[in-house]
């Protein structure tokens, strides 16, 4: 694994750069606060084309602005080509920026611009999914790239703030940050995940009448799981796969991995197998976090 990133530059060096996008509605702005809480030169609605003369502006300041974090959004016209130029001319001055993304569900979107009695700012003479719909197909690309994608559909503002306060905590954290979502698939999938496990397979404590009404929190369902020996050969073996995956993340700039466990309600084997990944991952150096998304809506 990589070191972690340098939050006290020498003077005269470019500073540290975060690129906060994503979904217009998705909580941008929430996340923008969170960061300038934290001591980040926050610069909202920047157009892509200025990030390169304003870091390097920066770097002049005698690392008196260590660490600026910039809002972009798709209100430029050119916004795909113009931001796709300026990141080529980042990685040529050795810049490289973390990209934070920000994802939210269409009918989250939807309800919360209704809520608020707003226009999408790309519907135009359309309906809101119009402009969702526009807005998708252009971040698609940089959405791809980001380093870390919250999906805000069910945070309340004090969760999305945790979340970004998590993956921003300073001083000898571990390179790699892990977040280890148990769900149910009859929920549908967790739409920022990087890598899913599949645990239908394992015997059911649903089928257990005593098991039936606890959780996989519970020491009861967790030992019925995890003593299953496919279970334990499951979890060796994705160990395996995470020391391969984890360096290769690194290596192309990901620090952020979001690793989901489903079942069928999110109830019983996906909480255990959750809790028991998010045990070993910590125990490996990595920090994690464990969220358990579905537990609690059967």
């Amino acid at each position: 694994m990589d070191t972690p990133r340098d939050s006290t530059r020498e003077p005269g060096t470019l500073p540290e750069l975060t690129i906060l996008t994503g979904m217009s509605g998705a909580g941008r702005s929430t996340a923008a606060k969170c960061l300038e809480d934290l001591g980040w030169f926050v610069v909202d609605n920047l157009p892509p084309g200025l990030l390169p003369p304003m870091i390097e502006l920066a770097g002049h300041t005698h690392g008196s602005v260590p660490r600026i974090a910039v809002v972009i959004d798709v209100r430029s016209r050119s916004f795909s080509t113009d931001l796709e130029a300026a990141l080529g001319q980042l990685t040529a001055a050795a810049v490289d920026p973390r990209i934070v993304f920000l994802e939210a569900s269409d009918s989250a979107l939807v309800r919360r611009f209704e809520n608020v009695r707003r226009m999408h700012p790309l519907q135009g003479d359309g309906r809101i999914v119009d402009g969702i719909a526009k807005e998708r197909v252009l971040l698609g690309d940089l959405r791809a790239a980001a380093d870390l994608v919250i999906d805000t559909s069910d945070l309340n503002v004090h969760q999305l703030r945790a979340k970004i306060e998590q993956a921003f905590e300073d001083g000898g954290r571990p390179a790699l940050h892990a977040t280890v979502v148990s769900f149910g698939f009859k929920y549908g999938l967790p739409v920022d995940a990087d890598l899913v496990i599949d645990v239908r397979f394992l015997p059911n404590p649903h089928w257990v009448p005593e098991l039936r009404p606890q959780t996989g929190l519970d020491p009861a369902v967790a030992e019925h799981v995890l003593g299953n020996p496919d279970a334990q050969e499951l979890l060796s073996r994705y160990e395996s796969v995470l020391r391969l995956v984890a360096p290769g993340y690194l290596r192309e700039g990901k620090r952020y991995l979001t690793l989901a466990v489903g079942c069928t309600g999110g109830k019983h084997r996906s909480v255990a197998l959750a809790e028991e990944v998010g045990r070993r991952l910590r125990a490996s150096g990595v920090a994690t976090q464990v969220v358990h998304r579905d537990l609690g809506r059967e």
